[in-house]
């Protein structure tokens, strides 16, 4: 299970990566995941977060 948490984390944060590069093109891949559904994007960007979290406290463990 912790496996595959990580496999999830570590995709979300490649995505929230890629998202910020391509922002300074004004590209927000958020969107395009999301076909521009506020509530999906929305969602998207908090399991980003939730992922940087997860990620974090494995490092101070």
């Amino acid at each position: 299970m912790a496996n595959v948490v990580d496999f999830i984390a570590k995709i979300l944060l490649i995505v929230g990566g890629l998202n910020w590069g391509l922002f300074i093109f004004g590209i927000n891949l958020v969107t395009i995941i999301s076909f521009g559904v506020t509530a999906i994007a929305n969602i998207v960007y908090a399991l980003v977060a939730i992922a940087a979290i997860v990620e974090l406290i494995k490092i101070f463990k």
